[in-house]
């Protein structure tokens, strides 16, 4: 009989990110079966006798996209658990590095702990005229992020506030970076993990006063400015070599501090005077055939199929070892 490779996912109707998710699972389920894999796309709930009855299936892998159960970042790492309390093999991180993962807070103290770059949390002793970043804690996609998210450290308090308020869930801040951005996928291999061409993302062309920030217009509204002015663009490991070498070996330090496993997305921020910062790293990043993990396969010259059976031996490897 074929082999069965189920895509989980906690995606719902009511927001443009998740949607994206289950149409992601759809693009995955039809790669796997590509592969010559049986697959189907199985949503997760709060109910979570779904994963009993993947167990009883007796599937290869499960290919794990939940990042969110009912819109709620802060249950993502609960899949991972069930899948492990049923024996489950499945793609991507641990619990232990998800749960890490999905809270922005919990991963930079990490970040820092390891000697990596990443942007001062704001507190309120920071220093006047410091603007910072207001970022939902535990949620992704840049969901609870626009322009106004940038405010004078004076007025960081109010604002996360209303934000709690109008988004649910916490909020905090961090100084803002002015400067270049980079989103660098990883895939691993069987000889570690795999950095993928490093793709910045271009704001050019922003009207006037906008921030080149990648926030939840710019990502998911089409009918917004900034969503056709952000644009992806690769070629910096010929055009500034000393720079893709030095967000390289950060990529690869920051897999190994977070324990990352199967494929991840780092994000970076390069300020004008050169100093490179880790803005988030995401353990289960969007794979979208739009997206920037797919973008970065078909640069290497990789389909996206490629892509997916890596992740999927990768998980099987795990499970082996």
């Amino acid at each position: 009989m074929t082999d069965y490779i189920p895509v989980l996912h906690g995606g719902t109707d009511l927001r443009a990110d998740e949607l994206d998710t289950i149409e992601s699972a759809k693009h995955i389920a039809s790669a796997l079966e590509r592969l010559g894999y049986r697959s189907e796309v199985i949503a997760l709930d709060i109910d979570f006798t779904v994963v009993e009855t993947i167990a009883q299936a007796k599937s290869l892998v499960v290919f794990n996209l939940v990042e969110s159960i009912r819109g709620d970042g802060r249950l993502g790492h609960l899949a991972c658990a069930f899948l492990e309390h049923f024996g489950l093999a499945y793609t991507g991180v641990g619990e232990s590095a998800f749960f890490q993962s999905n809270s922005k807070r919990l991963s930079k103290a990490l970040l820092r702990a390891a000697n990596l770059p990443t942007p001062r949390e704001w507190t309120d002793v920071a220093a006047a005229g410091q603007k910072v970043i207001i970022k939902s804690v535990n949620e992704h996609a840049s969901y609870g992020m626009d322009q106004n998210s940038i405010v004078e450290g004076s007025e960081a308090l109010n604002e996360i506030a209303r934000r709690e308020k109008e988004y649910g869930g916490r909020f905090f801040a961090e100084a803002y970076i002015p400067g270049r951005e980079f989103n660098i996928s990883m895939v691993e291999t069987k000889r570690g993990p795999m950095v993928l061409p490093i793709a910045e993302m271009r704001f050019d062309g922003l009207p006037e006063g906008t921030y080149p920030i990648v926030d939840y217009n710019a990502k998911w509204n089409e009918e917004s400015d900034i969503y056709h002015h952000t644009r992806r663009s690769f070629g910096l490991e010929a055009q500034e070599p000393d720079l893709a070498s030095e967000l390289v070996r950060i990529c690869n330090d920051c897999w190994v501090a977070a324990d990352l496993s199967g494929y991840a997305r780092i994000d970076f921020r390069v300020d004008p005077a050169g100093r490179i910062y880790i803005l988030e790293y995401n353990a289960n990043p969007c794979l979208a055939p739009n997206a920037g993990f797919a973008a970065a396969l078909g640069e290497a010259d990789m389909r996206y199929e490629d892509g997916i059976r890596m992740i999927v031996d990768a998980a099987l490897a795990k499970e082996a070892n």
